[in-house]
């Protein structure tokens, strides 16, 4: 049963009761087809009754099955994790295991792929590191790929990639300090040896294969393992690259602080002159716009806001004001579009300058339940 207290609106004098009204008690007042025949009736029965109304439960029950792009991205961090040890580890008969990840991350971009951006800043603290580095950049490869229209077949065999483009590396993922010498030359090699690692896995796509060798090579020839320029190197394992690198700078790591999302880009920028596909580089920053769904920002009239989905252009986005001017947290976030003169973005704010803790589904809603 789905319990609920009577309306004003539930009632109309001279229209038949859609349902038996009880009391608090449980006691029946009124059967169904009870037809009041005044607004004091109506007022009795409000102000007494309750009814079992069965849309409550639809609706939770619809609530329940709304697909949330936080929750499938999480499910697709916690099923990637044990694959990675076993590969690592020298198993094998994985591959049908994660393309039922890589399936989890489409679908959550599915769904919309803002959120999906947004839990790359915000779901920082669902997994360590080396896994949900994995997903994060499997969703910005897929952004960009499916902005520059990029064939269906050869998007599967990149995500694949990007889910297993370090498992060569995962022990030093989340080290803190400075890497030994030892350890710097594993770095240079966990792509070959990632290569060899899904061999023996008996991977055989040899484009998934193609992106982990080549997804540190740089456009001028300065990446490694193989010092691959330009064309010689894959266009997915190019998006990969990027995808990496972006994600890589804004996430929190045990040494190192991430940079603010909109730096992040423009060293993306930088890089596409020399290291990074240009072409590739404007596509990323165009979909993520240069304030990323998911960035802290202050406005103009001294509010912060976290921006919640993208504008008419990269720089005027859409946000939610979750501080008053004076620094007070609001109890009911505020829509603003940062084009209005007072709404304008003044600064971008990392997560530590922000007094107030949010949840995701406050600013996004049922696609970002947990």
């Amino acid at each position: 049963m789905t319990i609920r207290q009577l309306t004003h609106g539930d009632l109309r004098a001279g229209e038949l009761l859609a349902w038996d009204v009880f009391g608090e008690n449980g006691a029946l007042l009124v059967r169904k087809g009870y037809v009041p025949s005044s607004d004091a009736q109506i007022d009795t029965l409000v102000a007494r009754g309750f009814i079992d109304d069965p849309a409550l439960a639809d609706a939770a029950r619809a609530a329940a099955e709304t697909p949330s792009v936080l929750r499938l991205l999480n499910h697709a961090v916690a099923e990637l994790a044990p694959l990675l040890q076993r590969i690592a580890s020298g198993g094998n008969n994985v591959q049908a295991e994660l393309e039922q990840v890589a399936l989890l991350v489409g679908q959550a971009i599915d769904i919309n792929p803002e959120v999906a951006a947004a839990c790359i800043l915000h779901n920082q603290r669902a997994a360590a590191y080396a896994v949900r580095h994995c997903i994060d950049t499997a969703v910005v490869a897929q952004i960009v790929a499916r902005a520059v229209k990029r064939p269906a077949a050869e998007m599967a065999s990149m995500t694949l990639a990007v889910l297993t483009m370090n498992v060569a590396l995962l022990h030093l993922q989340d080290e803190r300090g400075e890497l030994t010498p030892d350890e710097k030359a594993l770095v240079r090699s966990h792509p070959e040896r990632g290569v060899e690692l899904l061999r023996k896995a008996g991977i055989r796509d040899e484009l998934w294969l193609a992106c982990v060798l080549a997804h540190h090579e740089n456009e001028d020839g300065s990446g490694y393992p193989r010092g691959l320029k330009a064309d010689a190197i894959p266009c997915p394992a190019k998006l990969v690259a990027l995808a990496d690198r972006y994600c890589a700078r804004v996430s929190d790591r045990p040494f190192r602080k991430p940079m603010l999302p909109n730096a992040a880009l423009r060293d993306i920028l930088l890089e596409a002159r020399h290291a990074l596909d240009a072409q590739l580089g404007a596509v990323l920053i165009r979909e993520l716009g240069i304030y990323p769904v998911g960035t802290y920002v202050r406005l103009l009239n001294g509010e912060v806001a976290v921006v919640s989905r993208k504008g008419l252009n990269s720089t005027t986005p859409y946000v939610q004001s979750i501080i008053g001017p004076r620094g007070a947290p609001l109890d009911v976030f505020l829509q603003r579009d940062t084009r209005g003169d007072l709404s304008g973005i003044r600064e971008v704010l990392t997560a530590a300058q922000v007094d107030a803790a949010i949840r995701m589904d406050q600013v996004w809603g049922k696609a970002a339940l947990p």
